[in-house]
């Protein structure tokens, strides 16, 4: 959905980045902190616009494979609440919901959802399939999509960058002893 209200734009703006910090705080995967968690960050914002939760990826910390971003908020939101049902709730989180996340949401009823960068490998409200608009479900979401989408793609490719481009070591010197 295309964002023309701006007071709605500016909240989405903040809210996200509050989400980036989240995906970027201690204990996150922001490079040179040793963590192999993809660096995504989730927040959930109740009706009246307040943080009920926060969550970031932690499959590998935790070892728990559905321990994603939206996921961990959810179920803190959730907690927080008393109640599975997010009615009014809405979530948002740095990148577009796998498969997983976005049943997840559509499930617990959040309202809207508010995401930053485009997921094309897993993505799945847009890019591969759109689970949380499908008319078959008893429950659509209103979906505000590419939120500061520049730096919340920038922040998981500064994290794939150094496993794709190892550094090099430089060539040993003719006649240097080989290590």
């Amino acid at each position: 959905m295309s964002d023309t209200d701006p007071d709605r734009r500016v909240r989405h703006e903040t809210w996200m980045r509050r989400a980036l910090a989240v995906a970027a705080s201690e204990g996150s995967s922001v490079p040179g902190s040793g963590s192999l968690d993809v660096p995504v960050g989730a927040v959930v914002y109740g009706p009246d616009g307040d943080e009920l939760a926060f969550g970031r990826n932690e499959r590998e910390l935790t070892g728990d494979p559905a321990a994603h971003a939206e996921i961990v908020a959810l179920r803190r939101a959730a907690l927080r609440l008393g109640g599975w049902r997010l009615d009014a709730c809405t979530l948002v989180v740095t990148l577009e919901p796998c498969t997983m996340c976005a049943g997840a949401l559509v499930l617990a009823r959040v309202s809207t959802l508010v995401f930053g960068a485009w997921e094309p490998k897993t993505g799945a409200v847009g890019s591969l399939w759109d689970v949380v608009r499908d008319a078959r479900l008893n429950h659509r979401t209103e979906v505000y999509a590419g939120v500061l989408k520049d730096e919340c793609a920038a922040l998981v490719r500064e994290f794939f960058t150094p496993q794709r481009h190892p550094p090099r070591r430089p060539p040993t010197p003719p006649g240097s002893p080989s290590i």
